[in-house]
């Protein structure tokens, strides 16, 4: 895959936990639920249907602020090897009126996860349709945010 750095935001890391566990944290809504959202910020709610067209739901919180939402849909889904989702569309790929209103820029996320020793080399893309909207992104604090949410999963992870 081509990676264009003015749209695309790239996150890898090697976690400990081997492919299997990384992929319950997310794909089990009540795994997802405990890592998602850099802390105090936690998601109350997530609705993960794997299948391409499936809905991906979730109501994040914080400390003092209000519940905000993020309906999407998946593209492909792969076990234990890729998962994609995406803001642009909901379930069964159709199209939202205000995708990800609460959220900030859309994007589509491509996550693969691939055996390295007795852990996982997980990658994460957010690609971004215009290089304003992954600059938004990153001003918002997103590279930050996805960094300390994989240390997050890897503790998580760690403990299944």
């Amino acid at each position: 895959m081509k990676i264009d750095p003015e749209r695309d935001i790239v996150i890898e890391r090697t976690l400990k936990a081997p492919p299997n566990l990384v992929w319950r944290c997310w794909t089990e809504p009540e795994l997802f639920c405990q890592w998602y959202l850099p802390r105090p910020w936690f998601v109350a709610e997530a609705v993960l249907d794997l299948r391409p067209g499936g809905r991906f739901f979730m109501a994040a919180s914080g400390p003092e602020g209000p519940t905000v939402s993020n309906e999407g849909s998946f593209l492909e889904v792969v076990p234990e090897r890729k998962l994609v989702f995406t803001d642009l569309f909901g379930e069964d790929y159709a199209p939202l009126e205000t995708p990800g209103a609460d959220f900030g820029p859309n994007f589509t996320a491509i996550l693969t996860f691939a055996p390295e020793g007795t852990g996982t080399r997980h990658v994460c893309i957010a690609r971004h349709r215009t290089a304003g909207e992954a600059k938004a992104n990153r001003e918002m604090g997103f590279d930050e945010g996805w960094k300390v949410t994989a240390g997050q999963l890897d503790e998580l992870a760690g403990t299944l």
